[in-house]
């Protein structure tokens, strides 16, 4: 999905809403755990139900990496059925990958490439510490995107991201060099929901770019205040809710509560887009 499909896809479905699956196996409903694959059946309940209010969907890779080749399986079947479901959903993988070139290559071959067909993503999170080497190799896909982590919503992000030097916080020269390694149409940044007050100063710095915000329902950020200093003309905004929305109950009506979850956000996305006067078609 290039910029032009995703920003007509949030014109078309009226939201900005990503669906984070965090499917840890000992949350999911009890009655789940009878059946042959527990956290692909919750998954699939959880896309069925909020499909209709949500532009992305992101599967936490930590989730299902710790249960070792069943979760990898659970994973790709995941990513089979949502992209069963139709070209107009954004698929992000939260891998948090970054590594020297030749690793960072074959990261970026086993997300985006034709050898792992069942790892069919749109995106996957990158941390850049390693600087660009760690980066580029991510870059080579054509209509692929790189989510580098700049300001991310956890308490320990003051520990580096807000570090000034030369009167400059680390997140601030993340953003700025980053910039020179791609354009809009290949980067996006994780910006904390929790980390609003510092909108104003990203989108001085990458005003084009989409910005993926974690932080909110569960963590606490504020879908306004997100709103209010982040969004831009094409909306610029992927906001990314896991815990509200898929454990909104733990009971057999799971998929329901997440699917009224779901639309609540919804609802107020698209006032919040008619405001800013993002073109609804």
């Amino acid at each position: 999905m290039n910029r032009k499909q995703l920003i007509e896809t949030i014109q078309q479905k009226k939201t900005f809403l990503c669906v984070g699956l965090d499917t840890d196996i000992q949350k999911i409903p009890e009655h789940l755990l009878s059946f042959e694959d527990p956290v692909f059946e919750f998954n699939k309940a959880i896309v069925d139900a909020t499909l209709p209010y949500t532009l992305a969907y992101k599967p936490n890779l930590a989730f299902y990496e710790a249960q070792g080749w069943r979760g990898l399986l659970s994973l790709e079947k995941t990513i089979a059925y949502i992209r069963s479901k139709g070209e107009n959903i954004f698929l992000i993988a939260d891998a948090k990958r970054g590594d020297i070139g030749n690793t960072s290559t074959q990261y970026a071959h086993a997300f985006f490439g034709q050898e792992n067909p069942n790892h069919n993503v749109d995106a996957v999170t990158v941390a850049p510490y390693m600087g660009e080497d760690s980066v580029k190799p991510f870059l080579a896909f054509e209509n692929k995107w790189i989510i580098l982590l700049a300001l991310t919503s956890n308490k320990g992000s003051a520990d580096f991201q807000r570090l000034k030097y030369n009167d400059r916080y680390l997140f601030e020269t993340v953003l700025e060099t980053s910039k020179q390694w791609g354009d809009a149409t290949k980067l996006m940044y994780v910006i904390g929901a929790t980390q609003a007050d510092m909108l104003t100063t990203v989108r001085k710095i990458v005003p084009d770019s989409f910005l993926l915000i974690p932080g909110i329902g569960a963590q606490g950020g504020s879908l306004a205040d997100v709103v209010k200093y982040g969004m831009n003309k094409d909306c610029g905004l992927i906001i990314n809710a896991s815990r509200s929305i898929i454990y909104a109950s733990q009971k057999e009506d799971f998929a329901q509560k997440a699917r009224q979850e779901a639309a609540l956000i919804q609802q107020q996305m698209e006032r919040h887009l008619i405001m800013n006067n993002t073109k609804i078609v």
